[in-house]
């Protein structure tokens, strides 16, 4: 695997190292690479999550936390320098197959490391039973993406208060929670941050590629609409019809869906599931325009196979959630 490197060492936002994947899947040769980042106190949400219901806003402001979507789905995670950031970009167009192969490889490089690592769930890296590692996947046109966090010790404080507006939920105790379901590398290693990075570079990677001047600048224009408003904070609309519900091995769902003269005139959906394609055209953009009954949403999905969007979904869980 090609690790991939920048030589300087100028401080980046989030957002630089998102598009820095994309370049990677859409510039250079079909291969396995790899690449490491650290960024300033961020918390960064999943493509289809609500801002305002997933991160608390105010807390971020006032500890200087920035706040980021990515395009891959799942949930919130918060990212500081004390935690370790890991990109891998491969031509798989395999999900379950890239997921499990990088989860595992993770896993085997802390194993290596005398500690009981084990690929856990669909995204997780856990240490005798509690996660130490949170991942995410999505996928464009010949390449695939994962990306999560290596937590070494990461400022649990701001983790449990910043990912969550329920102000019942900023007292000592969700400090508590999260520590009883997270743990830090430091706990298990007797290296420091700097030393086990190193060696998480030399054991996944056999080779690198030191990225030019132009190259960086090119990744610089590529990271600008992540910065837009209106990709961080999200479409809204006027909705007809609400509803929530989680969908067991898919996550939670919330559907928005605007109704006129009794056809779907259109449809969001949120939540915290996984993606594997896009959305909106290969789900959302067929139902617009259908008249809002089972039958004739049955009759539009007959040939959909919702799972190939919506990891963990089939096409009738699916339209319960819609009906």
């Amino acid at each position: 695997m090609i690790y991939l490197k920048i030589d300087d060492n100028a401080t980046r936002r989030l957002p630089f190292y998102l598009a820095m994947e994309e370049w990677a899947a859409k510039r250079l040769p079909a291969a396995d690479y790899f690449f490491s980042w650290q960024v300033n106190p961020t918390v960064i949400f999943g493509r289809n999550q609500r801002i305002d219901t997933e991160v608390n806003l105010d807390y971020c402001r006032e500890n200087n936390i920035e706040t980021y979507r990515r395009k891959s789905g799942g949930g919130c995670v918060f990212a500081d320098r004390h935690n370790i950031m890991f990109s891998y970009i491969t031509p798989s167009e395999h999900v379950t197959t890239t997921f499990n192969r990088y989860t595992e490889m993770v896993a085997e490089m802390l194993r290596s490391l005398g500690v009981d690592a084990k690929a856990s769930g669909r995204n997780d890296i856990t240490i005798e039973g509690r996660k130490v590692s949170g991942n995410a996947f999505y996928h464009i046109p010949g390449r695939s993406i994962v990306h999560g966090t290596m937590l070494y010790d990461t400022d649990l404080r701001h983790m449990a208060n910043a990912i969550t507006p329920s102000r019942s939920k900023l007292e000592s105790k969700q400090v508590k929670s999260v520590e009883a379901h997270i743990t830090t590398l430091n706990q298990h290693l007797d290296i420091d941050i700097d030393e086990f990075h190193r060696y998480a570079i030399e054991h996944l990677t056999d080779s690198q590629i030191s990225l030019t001047a132009k190259q960086l600048a090119e990744i610089e224009l590529l990271s600008r609409p992540y910065y837009e408003p209106e990709w961080i904070f999200g479409r809204r609309s006027e909705a007809t019809i609400r509803q929530s519900k989680r969908v067991d091995g898919a996550g939670e769902f919330a559907i928005g869906i605007t109704l006129r003269d009794g056809r779907i005139a259109d449809i969001n959906i949120e939540g915290d599931f996984f993606l594997l394609s896009d959305l909106d055209s290969t789900l959302l953009a067929r139902l617009r325009g259908v008249r809002y009954s089972r039958r004739e949403i049955e009759d539009t999905l007959a040939a959909t196979d919702t799972s190939q969007t919506i990891a963990g979904l089939t096409t009738g869980q699916f339209i319960e959630l819609i009906i």
